[in-house]
């Protein structure tokens, strides 16, 4: 069932993408008539039809060009230049054989139905487009949602608020989850709990998502920004000395792409100034450092359920803490700052940082399921770093002996010795149907927080990185198409799995 509705999809895209209208013309139509097709569609290519409408031949860009370089003028017919037996598909024939005909040159191929009427385009890019991830609502998300709209526990009040706080302190190993309406709220309100303002400084590393830095400047506070390490990706604490100052008041370590920071030195400088430690876990739902859960280390730890997170509320966020003075006020923030014993009385200026019920009873259910996306996510990584292994050019993510990563995101290093850049990478992948994305900008690159610090391994990290397709429900035929490509594409030898 799950491949019949990941197919389903798949279909989907391709009609959405690919109107058939605009890629067929006459047989009697003139190339320069076909070439106007052409132009309009972006696809690189003409489908021909007889006047049954039935298909009879097939012209790319390339075919008139060499038609009208062999002496052919505009005005000669298309069906005197066309391809009059491309490769063509009948309707029902499964994906894995249609992707069997593909090739470095057949990138399209002609679905037909019983009258040789054209009705579908399996394009690499559009039928079989792989995306950088997606969310997999498999399991009992619908039954929780359904049960919230018959009782009417629509908003931020119901039964799922409370037990997805619950599940998800007993997942994290922590006294207390308070759930909040995004990652970026979670945040903020850690910040504003520990009384983080203006006049503070906080240091942040400046590889990450810019939300990091964002949710400082909302309390008026300034992100002092240092760089990473160069095989973690993450905050490197040996810089977090030399920028520790008499405002600075937390540091915010980031375990990026699922892989955790080096906490221990980072606590043993925030304990020897007395500073707080705020946890940006978004990308990192289980993953550990020595055995303990992110999330779980003092002061405070914040995620994110976005829909590309390992699990997902659509939006969504949590914050985590054994502190129980940090959790009350927490929750009174939350909500408008109002009392809990007094109703619509409000000792604090507050935030609507309120989960709904709905969004909870999604994140219950995927919660249930945690622990086989995670186990999915570093199967799909293993096998991924055993195919790119040894490929010229490409440096692979690592897992440090004290880490255990959840790979939110595959993401590589594309060096200059792999023959292109990483940006033609992506675009030569783009053309095969593979979705990509590049690492996160250095924040203090970004207009609002740029000046004129140089912080280098950030800034190479953010010029050569690539994030491969992550999403749990990648098939390994998918990941095998993908490494395939990029041995192809930098002509590298990688190894065989």
């Amino acid at each position: 069932m799950l491949f019949a509705a990941r197919y389903n999809k798949i279909k989907l895209r391709a009609k959405m993408a690919i109107d058939i209208r605009k890629l067929k013309t006459d047989s009697e139509s003139s190339i320069k008539e076909a070439m106007r097709v052409i132009d309009k569609n972006g696809l690189g290519l003409v489908l021909v039809t007889d006047k049954r409408k039935k298909f009879c031949g097939l012209a790319t860009d390339g075919d008139v060009r060499r038609a009208v370089l062999a002496g052919c003028g505009w005005k000669t017919r298309i069906k005197d230049v066309m391809q009059k037996n491309p490769v063509v598909v009948r309707a029902g024939t499964d994906k894995e054989e249609i992707l069997k005909l593909m090739s470095s040159k057949i990138r399209h191929i002609p679905i037909l139905d019983e009258n040789n009427k054209i009705i579908n385009l399996a394009s690499y890019a559009h039928f079989f487009h792989i995306p950088v991830t997606e969310p997999e609502i498999e399991g009992k998300e619908l039954e929780y949602v359904t049960d919230c709209i018959a009782t009417g526990w629509v908003s931020s009040g119901g039964k799922y608020v409370k037990l997805f706080e619950d599940n998800f302190s007993e997942f994290c190993q922590t006294k207390y989850s308070i759930a909040v309406s995004n990652g970026t709220a979670a945040l903020h309100l850690a910040l504003a709990v520990l009384g983080v303002g203006k006049g503070d400084e906080v240091i942040v590393p400046t590889l990450s998502f810019i939300a990091t830095a964002n949710a400082v400047s909302y309390t008026g506070a300034k992100p002092v920004f240092v760089d990473v390490q160069k095989d973690t990706w993450n905050i490197d604490p040996e810089k977090i000395k030399d920028a520790i100052t008499s405002r600075t008041k937390a540091i915010i370590p980031v375990h990026l792409y699922g892989h955790p920071a080096d906490m221990d030195p980072i606590l043993s400088l925030a304990k020897k100034h007395k500073l707080y430690v705020i946890e940006d876990a978004a990308e990192a739902h289980g993953a550990e450092y020595k055995g303990k859960k992110v999330g779980s280390f003092p002061d405070v730890g914040c995620f994110s359920f976005f829909g590309n997170k390992i699990i997902t509320t659509g939006e969504g966020g949590m914050i985590t803490t054994n502190n129980p003075d940090i959790a009350q006020k927490a929750i009174i923030l939350r909500d408008h700052g109002m009392s809990r014993e007094k109703k619509y009385w409000h000792p604090y200026i507050g935030f609507n940082y309120r989960l709904t019920n709905i969004q909870a009873a999604i994140g219950v259910a995927q919660l249930e399921k945690i622990a086989s996306l995670i186990k999915r996510k570093r199967e799909n990584a293993r096998l991924y770093s055993c195919l790119l292994k040894g490929v010229k050019g490409i440096v692979l993510p690592v897992e440090k002996k004290w880490a255990k990563s959840v790979y939110w995101m595959y993401s590589i290093l594309v060096e200059d010795s792999y023959g292109i850049s990483r940006d033609l990478l992506m675009r030569k992948l783009s053309e095969r149907g593979i979705d990509t994305r590049p690492v996160f900008y250095p924040i203090h690159i970004m207009p609002p927080y740029a000046d004129n610090k140089k912080f280098p391994i950030a800034e190479e990290i953010s010029r050569k990185g690539i994030s491969l397709p992550s999403a749990v429900s990648l098939k390994e035929d998918e990941i095998r198409r993908i490494a395939a490509a990029i041995k192809e594409i930098g002509r590298g030898r990688g190894k065989r799995c």
